[in-house]
């Protein structure tokens, strides 16, 4: 078993440490929120007081960070990582950042001596809970070789996505379908009520024929249609509007960078901004949540 230093212990992270620590490894944690510690202790981890601490002593490193910037502090920073002296580790970032950032950290650690891997997640909290992510893994495969055991223990599908940079790539162009088929699929299902057509049987419909999709058939949108889903439980837990606008600005501004067009995505960010932002706490709602904004008084459906 391997000695972990685990950065950043949000609503994925502190799941995600959880499983390391059940499966046997030796986990120092850190967060700045200081609250989420108790439960890393709880469990036989070790909660430390800065992600220095969480990485100097550990063989293998890994950060769950809310964005690029955060990121790029943790490790390149006037007081991050390297510049601590923390290196010639293998360092794994699950973070969801842009490619470019992704690669920058790369090339400082691998300098040093350290091996890099982006391994962005998929699966939501939910399967951050029960050890079912799948990984996108950017970095070189005698590197993966290394991590895939630690990989294991917190997820069921591990995808070498190519060099570094490629497993951010592969999760922002995963995460702009995944918002695009989010807003179809509410806006086919809001089209249908208003008709007067039960949204059960359109969605059977789908299901069964070419517009069947991920969303219609494991995360149906529409309220009380599908147990254990977020649109089951008032649209709470699973993946939040705010970090779906986050991933889709990621797509559109790594378009724009490849010269590639991305309509629908944009038209997908418009849609989750507008949502988002007509009723406070919008944005803390899974993204099933799309589907109040096509059908304003579901609350009181009664078809």
């Amino acid at each position: 078993m391997s000695s972990i230093g685990f950065i950043g212990l949000g609503n994925m992270g502190l799941p995600m440490v959880l499983n390391l620590i059940k499966a046997g490894h030796s986990v120092k944690g850190f967060d700045v929120n200081t609250s989420v510690m108790d439960a890393v202790t709880a469990k036989g981890g070790q909660a430390v007081s800065s992600a220095v601490d969480a990485a100097e002593s550990s063989e293998i490193v890994i950060t769950m960070l809310p964005n690029s910037s955060v990121m790029e502090s943790v490790y390149l920073g006037e007081s991050g990582l390297i510049a601590q002296g923390v290196k010639g580790k293998l360092f794994i970032d699950c973070s969801t950042i842009d490619p470019s950032t992704s690669r920058k950290v790369a090339a400082a650690l691998e300098a040093l001596d350290g091996a890099f891997l982006d391994a962005p997640v998929s699966g939501g909290i939910m399967g951050a809970q029960a050890g079912t992510l799948c990984f996108m893994v950017g970095g070189r495969e005698d590197v993966l070789s290394r991590a895939n055991p630690v990989f294991e223990c917190m997820g069921k599908k591990i995808i070498h996505a190519g060099g570094p940079g490629s497993g951010q790539l592969a999760k922002i162009c995963n995460n702009l379908m995944a918002g695009i088929l989010m807003a179809g699929t509410a806006e086919a299902l809001a089209l249908g009520a208003k008709n007067g057509l039960s949204p059960k049987v359109l969605s059977e419909v789908m299901v069964g024929s070419s517009g069947g999709n991920f969303m219609v058939e494991k995360w149906n949108p529409w309220p009380n249609l599908m147990p254990g889903v977020p649109a089951s439980n008032n649209y709470h837990g699973g993946f939040h509007v705010k970090l779906m606008l986050k991933d889709l600005g990621l797509a559109i501004d790594c378009a724009q960078d490849s010269n590639a067009a991305v309509p629908l995505g944009a038209a997908a960010r418009n849609l989750f901004a507008l949502h988002g932002s007509l009723v406070e706490g919008n944005e803390l709602l899974d993204i099933s949540s799309i589907q109040k904004l096509y059908f304003a008084n579901i609350d009181n459906y009664k078809g």
